[in-house]
């Protein structure tokens, strides 16, 4: 898999791609904790068998063709200057379908993207911080782009955009456009 259209000077530069793992957001900690990671470095799957969403709970991504990323950024500010990061990624994937699908999404604050009450997305922001200043940010992203099948324990909550709308998601587009808009934003944040 390659992100096509990609403009950034870090954001999504490193890619790797599975068919399956466990988690893309565990996956950016273990290359952290080897020191094997890169800025910028995205990981991207089909499948994730232990995804993580907010509060511990599980994020699932059980079927191919959602969006399910992560990725790592280095960044060197105070904590205030990204205290309100997530709803910003948050408001760029809305308008991202807004922009490309004419789909108008809404945030519950301040990492869920629903539509009509249910859970389309979820955004999940970790960090490594010492003495109040960022050093970097774990960004996990999961969109129910292609899902079709919902368990007991959630119909009642989440929702695809295939289910709602029957569009097919230009995956790699929608993350390549996500990468732009976001380096741009923390280049910002960092000036």
């Amino acid at each position: 898999m390659q992100l096509t259209k990609l403009k950034t000077k870090a954001l999504g530069r490193k890619l790797l791609y599975f068919e399956e793992i466990d988690s893309t957001q565990d996956e950016i900690w273990r290359l952290i904790k080897n020191k094997s990671i890169v800025n910028g470095t995205l990981v991207i799957t089909e499948i994730q068998t232990k995804g993580k969403g907010t509060h511990g709970r599980m994020w699932h991504t059980d079927e191919k063709g959602n969006i399910a990323f992560s990725f790592y950024l280095e960044m060197e500010c105070n904590i205030k200057k990204i205290q309100n990061i997530t709803v910003e990624i948050a408001q760029i994937i809305v308008d991202i379908f807004k922009e490309n699908y004419g789909i108008s999404l809404e945030i519950k604050s301040p990492n869920d993207i629903i539509y009509l009450g249910k859970k389309i997305g979820g955004i999940l922001t970790q960090s490594k911080v010492i003495s109040e200043n960022v050093r970097y940010i774990v960004v996990g992203i999961g969109m129910n782009t292609n899902k079709e099948k919902f368990s007991e324990d959630i119909i009642d909550i989440a929702t695809s955009i295939k289910k709602e709308f029957g569009i097919k998601v230009d995956r790699n587009k929608v993350i390549s456009e996500f990468c732009n808009r976001f380096e741009e934003i923390v280049n910002k944040i960092l000036d």
